[in-house]
């Protein structure tokens, strides 16, 4: 599957199984709740609402396996640092513009679930230890930017 080693795929499917199995129901309930508790102006609205809240979690049931990934595996290795930094920007991008812009509860709810999440990351980053020798599914060591300095 795509460059993933065995126990690597595997854990990744357990976590997106459970978490599919808790976060969907969810999803499900808060529609309920929405369409008897929340006023809406048309159904139109409501439904909206609801694809809304399937994408804020979706969005975590997408970020969290990497968390079972490296608990499992007892290694960062899996995360490669260009990837974390990535996130780790987007994250602040995010948390910047839900103070700044007004948007729905749900929205900033969201962003504050990716901070927990990369808090997670972090910890794990320090955690557990990195293998220098491993080389990056993206093609690279990770580590070193140029390689004209070896020369």
């Amino acid at each position: 599957t795509w460059g993933k080693d065995s126990s690597t795929a595997s854990a990744d499917a357990v976590a997106m199984r459970w978490l599919s199995y808790v976060l969907y129901p969810l999803v499900v309930a808060y529609a309920v709740y929405s369409l008897l508790y929340k006023e809406h102006t048309r159904w139109y609205g409501w439904l909206i609402e609801t694809l809304a809240s399937a994408v804020y979690a979706g969005g975590f049931i997408l970020m969290t396996p990497q968390l079972y990934i490296n608990y499992k595996l007892k290694s960062v290795a899996q995360l490669p640092w260009r990837v974390f930094m990535y996130r780790a920007c987007n994250t602040f991008i995010d948390d910047l513009f839900a103070f700044i812009i007004k948007m729905p509860t749900m929205h900033r709810l969201s962003t504050f679930r990716d901070d927990v999440v990369f808090l997670l990351y972090l910890y794990q980053r320090w955690l557990y230890p990195t293998d220098a020798s491993r080389v990056e599914s993206m093609g690279g060591d990770g580590f070193a930017e140029d390689d004209s300095k070896n020369d």
